[in-house]
């Protein structure tokens, strides 16, 4: 078993790698969109495990060379930045499974491994994740956060909120459902 690591994060992409390396997987990784394209054409991968969010590149543009590329492989996407829409929008370039970032090992193992019945009990909690407006809420003000490199004035101007509230909201541990 083969799989490719897409993740910005080198130390989470590092740790994710040693992990799946214990469960016999050979890992390779790629921490920007050009890496990944680049290792598509020397590394044959069984297994891919995608970040939504590569940098300023979106992983879902990835997608479509990975199943066009390797029409049978396991394609997972797992971001920080969940939302209904862009689970939409990978499942139907091609991604076999759209996991929320923490997720846990021992269930990301399981889901990359094509395991149905842990995959569809994870779908269940994950809608629940997804469905929640705080979680939404949080991860939106992450990503707007992210978006304006950590300037909390200008995110509270683009989200419309006084700059106290937000540091009120961001101050709080994020909603698990």
């Amino acid at each position: 078993m083969k799989l490719l690591i897409i993740e910005d994060d080198i130390n989470l992409a590092n740790t994710l790698a040693r992990r799946f390396v214990k469960q016999g997987f050979e890992c390779e990784l790629a921490h920007s969109s050009k890496q990944a394209l680049e290792k598509l054409a020397i590394f044959e991968a069984s297994h891919f495990l995608v970040d939504l969010k590569i940098g300023d590149d979106n992983g879902l543009t990835l997608i479509k060379p990975i199943r066009t590329q390797f029409p049978t492989a396991r394609i997972v996407l797992l971001t920080g930045f969940a939302s209904i829409a862009s689970a939409v929008e990978a499942i139907r370039l091609g991604a076999d499974d759209y996991l929320p970032k923490p997720v846990d090992f021992n269930s990301l193992i399981k889901i990359i491994l094509g395991d149905v019945e842990a995959n569809s009990s994870e779908s269940d909690t994950q809608s629940s994740q997804v469905m929640s407006p705080e979680r939404l809420e949080w991860e939106h003000i992450q990503h707007v956060l992210h978006r304006n490199e950590g300037n909390i004035s200008q995110t509270a101007r683009q989200l419309n909120m006084h700059r106290r509230t937000l540091q009120r909201k961001l101050q709080k541990k994020p909603v698990q459902h």
